[in-house]
C-alpha cells in the first residue's frame, strides 16, 4: 500500500512488540534499505538522497537516550557535531539556545555535562535537541516516552507540539500507547507481523477500530477504576507474534483472531475503504459492517 506522511500531519505507527514499527521507522529514517519498495520524500526517492541531504530533511530520536548519546562526550560535543559537518554555525550560544528551546534552562549549565550527569528526561531533550540542529522537515521518533514518568512523559509531549509548530517539523511516531497517539497525532497505521493492517485518522480507528487486532490493542489498555479492569482475567488478545520467518498463510492474525472464518486462513486480505479513508484489511469485519441495520 502507499502511506503518505503530510506536513504537519503527524503519523503513528502502531502495534504490540515484534510487529515490524521500529524497522519501518528505521527505513524511514534511512537507516536500513527497505528490501521492497520505495520510500519518497518531497518527490525524492529516499535511496538516492546523499546522506548529508537526507540528514536535512529527517532525523531519529531513539528510545533509549542513554544508549543513543555518545557517555564519553559532554552535551556540547553531542549537540555541535552534525552542525559542525553541515558547516552550520556551532557557536556555545548557538548550542545554548538550541538546548533552551528544548526546556533545558539555562542552556550554559548543560554544555558541558556528560549524559550520565543527566536525567532520563534531560537526556531525551538533548536527543531531540541534536535531532532538530539541522532543521529536518521529518523526525522518526521511536518510542520516545519509555521509560519517563507521567509527568515527563507529558511534559515531553507538550515540549514536541510546541516545537512542531516553531521548527515546521512533522512526527512520525513510533508507539504502542495509544493514549500518547491520540496526544500528538493525527493519523495512523496499525501493523502487525510487518503488515499494515489498519490506516486511518486516529479519531476514527480509536473511536471505531475496524480491524480485530486494533480492537484487541485498544482493549488492552487499563481504564476507569480496578474494579472494572476485567481484561486482566480475560484478555482480549492471547498468544504471542507468530515468527517473521514462519508467517501463517492467509490473513497473518487469524491463528489469534476471535472472528477468522475459513477463508482467512487462505486469502490474505487486501485494505478495505471503510470510509473516509479508514482502511483495514479484514473482510469479515467489512462485511458485518457493510450488512443495514435492521
Amino acid at each position: 500500500m502507499d502511506i503518505t506522511v503530510r506536513r504537519n500531519r503527524n503519523l503513528a505507527i502502531v502495534g504490540e512488540s515484534g510487529c515490524g514499527k521500529t524497522t519501518l521507522g528505521r527505513i524511514l529514517a534511512g537507516i536500513i534499505e527497505p528490501s521492497e519498495g520505495s520510500i519518497e520524500i518531497e518527490g525524492k526517492e529516499l535511496g538516492k538522497l546523499e546522506r548529508r541531504e537526507l540528514a536535512k530533511v529527517v532525523q531519529p530520536v531513539f528510545q533509549d537516550p542513554y544508549s543513543s548519546l555518545n557517555p564519553q562526550k559532554k552535551v556540547r560535543r553531542i549537540i555541535s557535531k552534525p552542525l559542525e559537518i553541515h558547516g552550520m554555525p556551532h557557536a556555545p550560544e548557538v548550542l545554548a539556545g538550541l538546548l533552551e528551546e528544548v526546556g533545558l534552562t539555562p542552556g550554559h549549565d548543560f554544555l558541558d555535562r556528560y549524559p550520565h550527569e543527566l536525567s532520563g528526561g534531560q537526556r531525551q531533550r538533548v536527543a531531540i535537541a541534536r535531532a532538530l540542529a539541522l532543521r529536518p522537515r521529518i523526525i522518526v521518533a521511536d518510542e520516545p516516552f519509555t521509560g519517563l514518568d507521567p509527568t515527563l512523559q507529558v511534559q515531553v509531549i507538550n515540549l514536541m507540539t510546541s516545537l512542531q509548530t516553531k521548527f515546521n517539523v512533522t512526527y512520525v511516531l513510533i508507539s504502542h500507547d495509544l493514549s500518547v497517539v491520540r496526544s500528538l497525532c493525527q493519523e495512523a497505521i496499525v501493523v502487525y507481523l510487518g503488515k499494515v493492517v489498519e490506516y486511518g485518522r486516529v479519531e476514527d480507528i480509536m473511536n471505531s477500530p475496524a480491524h480485530p487486532y486494533t480492537s484487541s490493542l485498544l482493549a488492552s489498555f487499563p481504564a476507569g477504576t480496578p474494579e472494572e479492569r476485567n481484561w486482566i482475567d480475560d484478555p482480549p488478545l492471547t498468544g504471542d507474534v507468530p515468527s517473521a520467518i514462519d508467517i501463517p498463510s492467509g490473513c497473518r492474525f487469524h491463528p489469534r483472531c476471535p472472528y477468522a472464518v475459513e477463508s482467512c486462513r487462505s486469502v490474505e486480505p487486501d485494505l478495505l475503504d471503510f470510509g473516509r479513508g479508514h482502511l483495514a484489511a479484514c473482510p469479515v469485519m467489512w462485511e458485518k459492517k457493510s450488512v443495514p441495520a435492521n
